[in-house]
């Protein structure tokens, strides 16, 4: 597919991840990317094999506006136009309420909300002039409450809403914007999760498909969400989940089936 020939795509968060798997997404479907992220090193790798006129790698931090005005203006400077916005940059920290420090509340809100802003309110005039879209990557964390993740929880929730939100006001003027909302997605965030064997298994106890999302999986439906082929698709929080949400929250009773007679 070229569904983004001629088109210029910003994702933040690109070093890693799902932010990688989705400029590579993106580049495989004909687009002009502008990569960011704090690690100019690993933007690099993501962009290892990218034709060169057709990549800016921008390395800085997302959550300073200051920063997001110049990744905008070097953006048309270079490429003229600006057709997707892809907010991706995020961060996460676990502990309790009462137990975590104000400053972990503090950059995660600045990473995961501030930046969402600053992007949007810089990138809008050219996504109105083109008629583009912007996704935005929240969570089911963003959905619903987590154990020991309040502060990212109400960061991903503050995502979610301003997606539903702008969805209204910008409509009118030609723009749509949506948000994925992955579960445990294989990602260098996650590691900590992943290695601990235990937790992994209750985790995917309550996955219906059994395993975690891939990167490039999240990354499919971004590009679908910020393609025309998804053009009535406006205001969406959409789960990649394996089905996660699909479930009320009680119990999986499959392992007790035969004490009731059944199979």
């Amino acid at each position: 597919m070229n569904r983004f020939e001629g088109k210029v795509v910003i994702v933040t968060g690109a070093g890693s991840g799902i932010g990688a798997a989705t400029a590579k997404r993106f580049l495989e479907e004909g687009a002009a990317l502008i990569l960011n992220g704090r690690r100019k090193n690993r933007l690099e790798e993501t962009a290892q094999g990218f034709p060169r006129d057709k990549v800016l790698i921008d390395s800085g931090d997302i959550s300073e506006n200051e920063y997001v005005l110049g990744l905008v203006k070097r953006t048309v400077d270079k490429f003229n136009r600006i057709d997707v916005l892809v907010n991706n940059a995020a961060i996460s920290v676990f502990g309790s309420f009462g137990g975590s420090p104000e400053e972990d509340w503090r950059k995660v809100m600045k990473t995961n909300v501030d930046s969402v802003f600053y992007t949007i309110r810089a990138a809008l005039p050219h996504l109105l002039a083109s008629k583009g879209s912007i996704v935005n990557v929240s969570s089911v964390s963003g959905l619903g409450g987590d154990w020991y993740q309040s502060f990212y929880n109400a960061s991903k929730g503050a995502v979610s809403n301003l997606t539903r939100s702008l969805a209204l006001e910008l409509a009118p003027h030609g723009v749509r914007i949506n948000a994925v909302n992955p579960s445990l997605t294989l990602t260098e965030m996650t590691a900590a999760f992943q290695q601990h064997q235990p937790l992994m298994e209750k985790i995917l106890e309550r996955i219906p498909l059994g395993r975690c999302a891939k990167p490039e999986e999240v990354a499919s439906v971004i590009a679908f969400l910020a393609s025309n082929d998804a053009s009535f698709v406006n205001g969406v929080n959409l789960p990649v989940d394996g089905g996660l949400t699909a479930s009320n929250g009680q119990l999986n009773p499959t392992a007790f089936l035969t004490d009731f007679g059944l199979n």
